[in-house]
């Protein structure tokens, strides 16, 4: 038979149960809204919280690190093969923090294709001298420049300008840093070195995280001004920050470059792998419950369908006796419900853009995320995708089975019966 009289039959049956029709396609217009609307709520958040961590760690570190040294003097006298050396309570040796000849380290890495941007730090532990006490604390020498460009560091700065930063003798606090000791914008504080040096620094701003740990410990000023105040030349580094084009080459990158340096190598997915795993538990979860919605509108759907052909049996007798046979009659049911997943897809699709949005505007203000105004809510076209294609899928085995019990209907038994 032709799929326009195929198609009209089954418009009929629709029209004819035009209640259980509604109820089906409305299952899936709210499975699909929920799907959407859920993916995007919980996806921004994930990228919110990601963006804690990601947006202002390094893909690659580069650092020196102070251990003990494994050549011991007795282990050069006293042949080791033929003896048990122990030696107990082994010092750090007397190494250097700073990054051995860095300016060509920094040239070498940016020859290599898989290098986004560079970013150099000089770390001081310092103490924030307040009246006779004194908070343990760290003052961190950037550029704020390549800082903002490859780590969104002015989206941190809640007050102030972080090029401010290039004026000589200025700091932007962090928040928490600023509460412990009162410090106001325009202030001059005085910071110790652990060496003992002392400077005096002008308050620019206020940095703020979102991690309460490190923003009651950190604050920021120039690499220059951390240089004079660790009494050190143009050249003293101790950290080289990478950004790579793909973050997750970073264990290669770091690996192929460990030994040639001799330095520290540290990669992200290293240093936060439990928080990935976090983020790839949520991202699971959500996907999960998404689709179990539209397993649970298919099943509508099925039994929908079911108690059509129980009361349309002797219609389909009919039909099969006029001369529809068993496939066309399976495409008439697989119809049904291929328009009802289409049409209560394509609603759901909408409504759930629209209830993105919805969210986007609710108001979301805490003091831990300075930043953040409203609930966040990820646009990602392939939410939409697997939404569509998931409710034709499931609309489709909702309706394969019953049609294909339709199509195995004996007209003769039907009419028999009636």
């Amino acid at each position: 038979m032709s799929w326009k009289l195929i198609i009209e039959i089954a418009q009929a049956l629709m029209l004819a149960r035009m209640k259980q029709t509604l109820i089906a396609a409305i299952g899936v217009t709210f499975s699909i809204t929920m799907f959407v609307s859920l993916l995007g709520f919980m996806n921004g958040l994930n990228t919110l919280l990601d963006g804690l961590i990601l947006n202002r760690t390094p893909h690659v570190r580069f650092y020196n690190q102070i251990k003990p040294n494994p050549n011991q003097p007795i282990d050069q006298v006293i042949d080791p093969e033929s003896t048990w050396n122990v030696i107990r309570s082994i010092k750090p040796s007397n190494s250097r923090l700073s990054i051995y000849n860095s300016e060509s380290i920094i040239k070498t890495l940016e020859g290599d294709s898989r290098v986004k941007g560079i970013s150099t730090k000089v770390s001081a532990q310092v103490f924030y001298n307040v009246g006779s006490i004194d908070l343990n604390g760290l003052v961190n020498g950037i550029n704020p420049e390549k800082e903002t460009e490859l780590f969104f560091f002015d989206d941190y700065v809640t007050t102030g300008n972080p090029l401010d930063l290039n004026q000589s003798n200025s700091i932007i606090l962090g928040k928490g840093v600023a509460d412990r000791i009162l410090a106001d914008i325009g202030d001059v504080i005085q910071v110790t070195t652990a060496q003992g040096s002392q400077l005096r620094l002008k308050v620019v701003g206020y940095y703020q995280s979102g991690l309460a740990d490190f923003d009651n410990v950190n604050s920021f000023a120039s690499i220059s001004t951390v240089q004079k105040m660790l009494g050190e030349s143009n050249s003293y580094l101790t950290d080289i920050q990478v950004k790579l084009w793909d973050f997750n080459g970073a264990p290669e990158f770091a690996n192929d470059y460990r030994d040639i340096f001799g330095i520290e190598a540290d990669d992200i997915q290293t240093v936060n792998a439990q928080f990935e795993t976090g983020s790839s538990i949520r991202s699971l979860i959500s996907y999960a419950v998404g689709i179990t919605l539209l397993v649970v509108s298919g099943f509508g759907i099925y039994n929908i369908l079911n108690m059509m052909i129980y009361e349309k049996l002797d219609t389909i007798a009919i039909l099969k006796a006029i001369g529809f046979n068993s496939s066309d009659v399976k495409r008439i049911f697989i119809s049904i419900a291929l328009t009802i997943g289409i049409l209560g897809g394509a609603i759901g699709l909408i409504l759930g853009y629209v209830t993105c949005l919805g969210i986007d505007q609710v108001p979301f203000e805490t003091e831990a995320l300075p930043t953040v105004k409203t609930f966040p809510v990820d646009y990602n076209p392939k939410y939409y995708s697997i939404g569509g294609i998931f409710s034709v899928i499931t609309t489709y085995l909702a309706g394969y089975f019953p049609a294909r019990k339709a199509s195995g209907v004996d007209p003769v038994d039907i009419i028999r019966g009636k």
